[in-house]
């Protein structure tokens, strides 16, 4: 049997994004989007067992039996970190691993726009990272955070599940509390976080009306708050904020939220043309005036209006990117009809 750091180290050498051990088949690489078996024999419950007790503490194997699955990092010194995720299928173990490079990747070197710099510089008020699962929402974050923490004097607390990027005092003074370990939730990390003397807070995840909540509350009162969502536009991230308050409570929210709002980056990762990698086709909005009209009237409909027509103010539509990305041959055109 193979060693779990061995198959991650191969993994990290061919440049994939994403491990997955399951008994019945041999490890699998995600190497720019596509599932690549390698060539060794199928896996064992017993291996995927062992590679789960090699990497995981006795107090998270007993999370694991009992839980029966459980998020955490992992490391390898010199190489990588790792997001992990274990759990049981078919009673059996599988373990899903995604690769964390050891360097922080600039903002310019992932291609956002720049005007993402500009509102991560504010004191105060809510900037948000969008886009489907593995689209790079926790890598441009990190980016940003690194900026803010490279040029400007804040004290930074992160809120995350797992840590994935490590970051090292520069600037800033910044403090990473991971979820499970650190605090038992976002919800009460964040409510925590603002007796804690910070001036930029990253939530990992804004995942209910409680955390919601805060984090607006948060934006209100003198803080800027970093966060993502899962949604795949800036009008839908701001419809499902708005939606997860009951009725009664949502022309509140959409009021503080409009004032609050800084800006919404949404983002996808598309294959290159020449299938070397992926790069990020973006959206994003700057919540100007009109923006604000269109939130407090509940026309978020008219948003992608707004972007295509305010090009000079930063921002554009998810289309809009990918046609740029095909124009400059970057992409495929097929990626037109996404």
């Amino acid at each position: 049997m193979e060693q779990v750091d061995t198959i991650l180290t191969a993994a990290y050498e061919k440049n994939a994004s994403d491990v997955h051990l399951v008994v019945g088949s041999a490890p699998v690489f995600r190497v720019d989007g596509k599932l690549i078996p390698q060539k060794q024999a199928p896996l064992t419950p017993q291996d995927t067992e062992q590679f789960a007790k090699t990497i995981l503490s006795e107090d998270m194997w007993e999370t694991l039996e009992q839980k029966r699955e459980i998020d955490f990092s992992y490391g390898i010194p010199d190489i990588a970190r790792f997001r992990v995720n274990a759990f049981y299928q078919r009673s059996a173990l599988s373990l899903a691993f995604r690769i964390i490079s050891k360097e922080i990747p600039s903002v310019e070197s992932l291609g956002l726009p720049a005007i993402a710099k500009k509102l991560v510089q504010q004191p105060h008020g809510l900037f948000l990272v969008t886009g489907p699962t593995g689209s790079g929402k926790s890598t441009s974050l990190a980016a940003l955070i690194d900026y803010v923490n490279e040029t400007m004097n804040r004290h930074i607390i992160t809120l995350e599940d797992p840590i994935e990027y490590l970051h090292m005092h520069k600037q800033s003074l910044i403090e990473q509390r991971e979820v499970g370990f650190d605090t038992l939730s976002f919800k009460e990390g964040l409510r925590a976080s603002l007796r804690q003397d910070p001036d930029v807070i990253l939530v990992g995840e804004l995942r209910d009306m409680d955390t919601i909540s805060t984090a607006i509350t948060a934006s209100e009162t003198g803080h800027l708050v970093l966060g993502t969502l899962h949604t795949s536009d800036a009008a839908g991230s701001i419809e499902r904020m708005i939606d997860v308050f009951p009725a009664g409570q949502r022309d509140q929210i959409r009021l503080m939220l409009a004032n609050v709002l800084l800006g919404i980056l949404s983002q996808r990762l598309l294959p290159t043309k020449k299938s070397d990698g992926r790069v990020a086709a973006t959206e994003m909005l700057v919540n100007n005036p009109a923006i604000k009209n269109l939130i407090r009237a509940e026309k978020m409909h008219q948003i992608p209006n707004v972007l295509q027509t305010s090009l000079d103010q930063g921002m554009h539509t998810m289309e809009m990117s990918i046609k740029r990305l095909v124009e400059e041959e970057i992409i495929s055109r097929s990626h037109l009809l996404i």
